[in-house]
């Protein structure tokens, strides 16, 4: 089988990547890996009954071949718009890498979406085909674009397995031009509907290299494991793009329900996996977990992104297992912008998002849009101009006013808040609508969060602003107990104590709620506007 030449950036350019012409990455990576490596494992894939399947980097680059020739035949074409809704089945990657190959458009989404909201998707993102398991599809009845099924055993679901397997494996490749559209997302929608975050083929294929070198850390002898749901982002970052730019193992474990502790901690003991990736919502489960019980011969690098991650947690990992948790941050928007890194040996400052990544020049402004300096808290923002960074999303698409708003003044304006030290470290400090202004004082939830998730009786905690005649608003927490603590007056009063020991005691919170569970969008994010809403 023979692939056009790779046109890969160097290894290392001072933090910048050059940008070819044309670029896809299924043929410029995963063809470059198969010519270079054919029988290196490229995806290692299990599920909860104990089946595995191994594919190496030749048979993911034929299978690629096969299934763009079986989506042509289908009707899919360059530039359609593919909607891609599966578990963590092997179909998914083989999936994104056809898709890829024809210069269709993925636009993944979860199995935790509604009727409701694949219609919503549907519709707005102008869907010309679905991919999808019998659960999915029994979501979709009303589709009448090229519908193609994993699983599935109907008339009207053209079966993905048997016309792969049918399918030649060469397949006749065209240039696909760099600026291409290469992937569609819908954001998690913290605030208002989502929206769609379109990247180019470059944006990600080339541009998580920086992830998966600087963040990741990852080598071509490494097995990685990113615990996330393959319907958002982060999948994207840390299961397909960045870990195969630098020719390592994707490993893949498909659990159904809710998250596990003890099942993730018995994987990570079983299996040869050496960096592995995981949301802080989970690590917060499995710290409380006895984790003297396991042992991780392999396991070298763990990360974290998604949200926040709270020292306590980071400590508790640290002092169990001798590994320090690398935080990083980024958005559906980017490719990771701020992480601790362990290749470049700087110390992980626990709490702190950690430095900027050497492609991007990152700032924090004013609302005019003034850089501040050290030790005052602005907006997140990436300078664009003169020259937009490779790493960036393409367009809000189809919402041009969305976009213009982000992309003023020469920068691109995150949403987020931070502070950043004299030595360069970022601390988030939240989402530019979550900030509570009390009697004067600016307070990032994200602080007072941390300091109630200390307290022994607190699983889960969010805290947003509350409306108050004498303050303006004042602090609210949402606190969800573990198992067996009573919810009383008495610990009310106990966790306000704790908060003013912890943190200043003007962000204590003067109302504190017990709920069950708190709202979480699809990638598992707290909805702090659902529960400034309830406030």
């Amino acid at each position: 089988m023979s692939y056009p030449q790779a046109q890969l950036p160097p290894q290392k350019k001072s933090g910048m990547l050059d940008v070819p012409l044309h670029f896809n990455f299924t043929t410029d990576v995963i063809g470059r890996w198969a010519e270079q490596r054919p029988e290196a494992l490229g995806l290692w894939w299990t599920d909860d009954t104990g089946r595995e399947e191994q594919f190496s980097f030749h048979q993911l680059a034929a299978l690629s071949g096969k299934a763009a020739n079986f989506f042509q035949a289908s009707g899919i074409g360059r530039g359609d718009r593919v909607l891609l809704v599966l578990h963590r089945v092997p179909q998914w990657w083989i999936a994104m890498l056809g898709l890829i190959r024809l210069g269709a458009v993925p636009v993944p989404g979860t199995p935790l979406l509604t009727t409701r909201d694949l219609k919503y998707r549907v519709d707005a993102a102008k869907i010309g085909a679905v991919i999808t398991d019998t659960e999915g599809a029994a979501k979709l009845t009303d589709f009448t674009g090229v519908r193609i099924g994993v699983g599935t055993a109907t008339p009207e679901w053209t079966d993905f397995d048997a016309g792969v397997a049918a399918a030649a494996a060469a397949y006749a490749d065209e240039p696909t031009r760099s600026d291409a559209p290469g992937i569609l997302f819908f954001t998690s929608a913290t605030t208002g509907h989502p929206k769609m975050v379109l990247h180019t083929q470059a944006s990600y294929g080339i541009a998580h290299r920086l992830t998966g070198e600087y963040w990741l850390d990852l080598t071509p002898d490494d097995i990685h494991w990113n615990i996330s749901d393959v319907g958002w982002a982060k999948a994207a970052w840390s299961s397909l793009y960045a870990p195969w730019q630098m020719g390592a193992c994707i490993f893949v474990t498909d659990s159904r329900g809710k998250f596990d502790p003890v099942r993730a901690l018995r994987t990570l003991q079983t299996y040869p996996i050496t960096t592995w990736c995981a949301p802080p919502t989970a690590l917060r489960l499995i710290v409380r977990e006895d984790l003297t019980q396991y042992q991780f011969p392999h396991l070298r690098h763990a990360v974290t992104a998604g949200e926040p991650l709270n020292p306590e947690v980071l400590a508790l990992w640290k002092n169990a297992t001798g590994l320090t948790l690398h935080e990083a941050y980024g958005q559906t928007e980017t490719v990771m912008l701020i992480g601790n890194f362990r290749c470049t040996g700087d110390a992980v400052r626990p709490g702190s998002m950690g430095r900027a990544n050497p492609a991007f020049e990152i700032s924090l402004l004013d609302e005019q849009l003034n850089e501040l300096p050290a030790g005052q808290e602005g907006e997140v923002a990436v300078r664009v101009a003169p020259i937009r960074p490779l790493g960036l999303f393409q367009e809000y698409w189809l919402h041009p006013e969305v976009t213009a708003d982000r992309f003023r003044g020469g920068w691109y304006l995150t949403g987020d808040r931070a502070t950043r030290d004299a030595d360069g470290y970022f601390w988030f400090v939240g989402r530019k609508d979550d900030v509570i202004k009390s009697s004067g004082y600016r307070i990032g939830p994200f602080e007072v969060e941390s300091a109630l998730l200390e307290h022994a009786a607190v699983l889960d905690v969010a805290v947003v602003g509350k409306p108050d005649a004498l303050r303006g608003q004042i602090v609210k927490a949402f606190v969800v107990l573990r198992n067996g603590t009573a919810p009383d007056a008495g610990l009310k009063q106990e966790l306000q104590d704790h908060c003013k020991q912890a943190v200043a005691p003007y962000k204590y919170p003067r109302e504190i709620e017990f709920v069950s569970e708190l709202p979480k969008t699809t990638s598992g994010k707290t909805r702090h506007v659902e529960l400034r809403q309830r406030a």
